[in-house]
């Protein structure tokens, strides 16, 4: 039986840019943003979505990621109450409830590292950070010095191998799950964790709540180092999301199937995306916007856990610059996103449904069927049945003949319940131009 994450897919809200919080946290009382966030349960649940990510939610000073409180929402968002309020709603719509663990790294405002400011040698918390030396100083003319996430000395980095820090945080976890019975966290920055520190959280969360799913942001590497029984359950999948959209702009499945060859012993396991709060709307990134439904069918297709950035189901477009990342993580309401729909919307709903409703994409293995640059086809395995998805990124039409891996006589087009006959173990199609299908096939 799989597990709720291994048949999930996931929405993902940055909240503090959708909600339009300010990003400077100056405020004394906290705001009452949650009503509106409210909104965008249903608005899941319409289009297929069985997870939410979202975060950062910590009480932090400006982008969500230097946090002031572990145990407080953010004010800019609200109360703790208006957050539990809204995690209520999610659930009772079958909805899990991810958020960030922002543990590699605090703001300057957290109070560990505002004792060592006040006490200096005497504080009990300089273990607390990563090389904390008072024969040097800080930018911030602390006077010491201390290591910080890739040198942005507003996030001094967390000395996870401190057993009292790691106790602080698995208590942090803990009030999480009881005071909001989140289901899963997604650890920012896990490509620079302690392996330790990840390998005790597992144990940890095990035994705080059956099925709590840990997913690490790892940008490069072997997935398999953080993806095992005894690590995390799951991690970004950048490559795919990187070959995506450079094989639909270069008309180069190969390098697409080649990504998916590479990862095929952990690639069910992987969180996929096509865009999110730290890269490029697709809908900017992709040069022909004809090739978008494709994008989507394949990441829902494709071997991995599948996510919609908020927006996305939309065609929003946007581009970070050097300064910012705000256009990437816009302000806005559901009446103004409800008001985009399109036939794109309505392409990620059903394939959210299919990914849900058919076990092949659960885990299912993944099978190469065809491959040319422009034409490509594949199928993903359940006990007695495949589904197999095929996509032409031509312009023109294709003819494709698919051997179909099982005896059958006949598949069913999920896309619109036609079906098409199998001859001599193939199914012969002719595809329009950027444009794909994704069939069912019983064995008989």
């Amino acid at each position: 039986m799989a597990s709720w994450y291994e048949k999930a897919v996931f929405y993902h809200i940055y909240p503090l840019g959708m909600l339009g919080a300010p990003f400077a946290n100056t405020e004394d009382a906290a705001a009452d943003r949650f009503p509106e966030l409210d909104k965008w349960v249903a608005h899941m649940e319409a289009l297929g979505c069985t997870a939410l990510y979202i975060g950062p939610l910590f009480e932090s000073s400006s982008h969500g990621y230097d946090t002031r409180d572990y145990k407080l929402v953010d004010r800019r968002l609200g109360t703790n109450e208006g957050f539990r309020h809204f995690t209520k709603l999610c659930h009772e719509a079958g909805i899990k409830v991810v958020v960030d663990g922002v543990f590699n790294h605090t703001g300057r405002e957290f109070f560990a590292f505002q004792d060592i400011q006040k006490n200096r040698e005497g504080s009990r918390y300089c273990g607390w950070y990563k090389g904390v030396n008072f024969g040097w100083n800080s930018p911030y003319n602390d006077g010491f010095g201390y290591e910080a996430w890739q040198g942005h000395f507003e996030l001094p980095c967390l000395n996870l191998q401190n057993p009292e820090v790691k106790q602080y945080l698995f208590d942090v976890i803990r009030f999480w799950i009881s005071e909001f019975d989140i289901d899963g966290i997604r650890l920012d920055c896990a490509n620079v964790m302690d392996f330790g520190f990840m390998q005790e959280m597992r144990a940890q969360t095990a035994s705080m709540k059956p099925d709590f799913w840990l997913m690490g942001e790892v940008i490069h590497g072997e997935y398999d180092r953080w993806v095992n029984d005894g690590m995390l359950h799951s991690v970004t999948n950048y490559e795919l999301h990187k070959s995506l959209y450079s094989g639909l702009n270069d008309h180069n499945f190969f390098e697409i199937a080649h990504n998916v060859r590479r990862l095929e012993a952990i690639g069910t396991k992987l969180y996929t995306f096509l865009d999110n709060h730290d890269e490029n709307r697709i809908a900017s990134k992709l040069n022909k916007k004809a090739h978008l439904p494709l994008a989507w069918t394949l990441l829902f297709t494709l071997p991995g856990i599948p996510s919609i950035y908020y927006g996305g189901e939309w065609a929003l477009e946007g581009t970070r610059t050097r300064e910012s990342d705000a256009a990437l993580r816009p302000c806005i309401t559901l009446e103004e996103g409800e008001a985009k729909h399109s036939d794109l919307t309505d392409l990620i709903a059903k394939l959210a449904r299919i990914h849900t409703e058919q076990p092949e994409f659960h885990g299912g293995r993944y099978q190469e069927l065809l491959l040319t640059n422009r034409q490509y086809a594949f199928a993903r395995h359940a006990q007695e049945s495949v589904c197999i998805t095929a996509a032409n990124s031509d312009d023109q039409e294709s003819f494709l003949s698919i051997p179909v891996p099982l005896r059958a006589s006949q598949a069913e087009n999920l896309m619109d319940g036609s079906i098409i006959p199998v001859e001599n173990g193939k199914l012969n199609l002719t595809l329009p131009g950027n444009s794909s299908v994704v069939l069912k096939i019983r064995e008989d």
